[in-house]
């Protein structure tokens, strides 16, 4: 009798979800319940969902939390666990796609939507590369270092090398703070200015610097203070 009254509240709850109006706006802790229906079987998923959120405070925590941390909730699964952590993942997979269609970066904004979708849910510092053609096309995006940035351990050589296989004409480096404050330090400074430095030498522009934290980012080359680092003048950006 307990798993008729589960089944028939699931497939209430799953109705009632998915044909909702977009203008609908549902607590989290309801499609946290929903989600768990999957790979928590004939339990109450419900008080788990409330566990969950009043253990990590929200549903930002909850998705966040160590995969350990998220089994020790009473009646968690390891599967249910596994697919809570996937979530960040796919919707990354979402993001990055989203942007990818849009193959021409017309505006720092574009750059930094761009850049942010690539790193939405990385714990861990990287720094990341994106060149492109003088049109402000992708031409391609990769992460060459991981771990603490600074101008003594990072290979410049290394982005001088990626930027000459591409052929692009203009760069923009981009690394994130985790937990942090997206906000330039004297090393990503002297980091910058000396790699614009190197580009111009094989002519080559320097576009941006882009620091992500979380949700949000930093563009240093709208910063008054930074702008005369990068040089966008043969390029079709708009300010």
């Amino acid at each position: 009798m307990s798993e008729n009254i589960h089944a028939g509240h699931r497939n209430r709850l799953k109705e009632d979800i998915v044909s909702s109006d977009i203008s609908e706006t549902r607590p989290p802790v309801k499609l946290l319940e929903m989600l768990l229906f999957y790979g928590i079987p004939r339990q109450d998923t419900s008080k788990i969902a409330h566990d969950m959120i009043a253990e990590f405070g929200d549903i930002c925590g909850v998705l966040e939390a160590d995969i350990d941390d998220l089994t020790e909730i009473k009646g968690m699964t390891r599967n249910a666990a596994s697919l809570v952590k996937l979530i960040r993942h796919l919707f990354r997979a979402y993001l990055q796609c989203k942007f990818e269609d849009k193959e021409v970066l017309k505006t720092h904004e574009d750059i930094g939507n761009y850049i942010l979708a690539k790193y939405f849910g990385v714990d861990s510092e990287c720094l990341s590369v994106l060149c492109l053609n003088r049109l402000g096309k992708v031409l391609s995006f990769k992460v060459i270092m991981t771990g603490s940035i600074d101008s003594v351990g990072f290979s410049f050589r290394s982005v001088l090398e990626r930027v000459m296989k591409c052929g692009a004409t203009a760069v923009v480096i981009a690394h994130n703070h985790p937990g942090g404050v997206a906000l330039p330090s004297t090393q990503d400074i002297e980091l910058t200015r000396k790699l614009a430095g190197l580009l111009s030498e094989i002519s080559v522009n320097l576009v941006d610097h882009i620091i992500v934290t979380d949700d949000d980012y930093v563009s240093m080359a709208q910063s008054a203070e930074f702008r005369e680092i990068f040089t966008v003048s043969h390029l079709k950006f708009r300010s």
